[in-house]
């Protein structure tokens, strides 16, 4: 055997890093790295939050994993917790992003089935999701590089272009039974759906009895300013997939869904072993014990109102680096003139830290918690960085 021991299915930065402190790494070498990439959107309230670390010590002295086969009060109480302050009724636990969003589909191909029609199991979905790595998951996304080399892809998901709600409309038929987005598309590149064109989805949805699942895996637990991104379009799903931000850091998820859009999920239909397990539900509680907080979310909007004034002004400033600046609350992304992972590699020397996404877009995804010093020391590195690769291509004209 040569090289690594583990799978060579990431290109992984040559960084590693022995602790953490807010928003800031602290590397095997001693360096400081600003950390603007969250863990992918996870690190919702940082590193070392000191709730969410005495919420996991006290629940880890008491038992780590129980069965869903016994009554678990922290799942009741993370469930009622979620219901009280969403649209849903109902709620799921399991583990990942991509275990959500199976369970979502599975919810609204049942609700079909127990409506009387078994033959409706096919999901609209668009151009640029990303809706995880599980043979439905990539089918539901749709893209090539994802599903290249796995087979023939999962059947039952229609794709149209990106925000084109015609084509949507067109591909309705008897055997659709739901239209699933992300509001805002994150590995897609920070593409918002227009509030709009959910609301014509919501619409379409009623008409022909079809369930609007939301995927707010990215998106949600505070992200964009509000408790979910559906709610600045004030149209509400039947189902919806979280995770991320939700554990904190530690692995959890949920499916969401109204009483009506879960009828089908009885008994024995669907399970899990880990999810739901009492870690998760401490950490669970204890990030919506921040994020649910008066005026947290308003600090949220605050610092990215100052965030994306920061990053507006180096655009203007390095208008041959940077095209704009996008996104909603501290979900942004830098779409870039130069190669995006020009600009990551200038950031990384100047020791912070994004990451990249689809549509040439760096995103900048910091913790929730995040201050202003390190949101104006971040726009002073970003500025740094910008300049080095202006000045590269300066250079390279000459």
């Amino acid at each position: 055997m040569s090289g690594s021991a583990l799978f060579d299915t990431f290109a992984r930065a040559p960084l590693s890093f022995e602790r953490g402190e807010g928003s800031w790494l602290v590397g095997n070498d001693g360096q400081r790295y600003l950390d603007f990439g969250a863990g992918i959107a996870v690190n919702s309230l940082g590193y070392s939050h000191p709730h969410l670390v005495a919420a996991l010590v006290e629940q880890a002295g008491k038992f780590w994993h129980l069965s869903n086969l016994y009554e678990i009060p922290e799942q009741t109480r993370l469930a009622e917790r979620l219901v009280a302050a969403t649209f849903a009724d109902k709620v799921f636990f399991t583990n990942s992003g991509a275990e959500a969003i199976e369970g979502a589909i599975k919810t609204a191909r049942r609700y079909q089935y127990v409506n009387g029609h078994p033959e409706r199991f096919r999901t609209i979905t668009f151009e640029g999701a990303f809706h995880g790595r599980t043979l439905a998951a990539i089918a539901a996304g749709g893209q090539a590089k994802y599903l290249e080399g796995f087979g023939p892809k999962a059947e039952g998901f229609d794709q149209v272009p990106f925000n084109d709600i015609d084509a949507a409309e067109k591909l309705i038929g008897p055997e659709t039974a739901a239209i699933l987005l992300e509001p805002i598309q994150g590995e897609g590149g920070i593409r918002p759906f227009p509030a709009q064109s959910l609301k014509r989805l919501r619409e379409l949805c009623d008409k022909h009895d079809l369930l609007l699942i939301f995927d707010e895996v990215q998106t949600g637990v505070g992200r964009t300013g509000k408790f979910f991104a559906h709610e600045w379009s004030g149209v509400t799903p039947d189902i919806m997939a979280v995770a991320k931000g939700i554990g904190g850091g530690f692995p959890m998820a949920a499916v969401l869904a109204t009483a009506e859009a879960a009828k089908g999920m009885t008994t024995g239909i669907h399970g899990t072993t880990f999810g739901g397990n009492p870690l998760a539900m401490a950490c669970g509680n204890a990030v919506l014990d921040v994020v649910l907080s008066d005026g947290f979310l308003d600090e949220v909007n605050r610092k990215a109102l100052l965030m994306k004034q920061g990053l507006a002004a180096i655009a203007d400033e390095f208008p041959d680096v940077i095209e704009d600046i996008r996104g909603q609350g501290l979900l942004l992304g830098v779409k870039c003139k130069v190669p995006a992972a020009t600009l990551n590699v200038a950031l990384r020397e100047q020791k912070l830290l994004a990451v990249p996404a689809g549509d040439n877009v760096l995103r900048l995804i910091p913790a929730l918690t995040v201050t202003d010093a390190d949101i104006r020391e971040a726009l002073d590195r970003m500025r740094a960085g910008a300049k080095a690769v202006s000045a590269s291509l300066a250079v390279a004209a000459k």
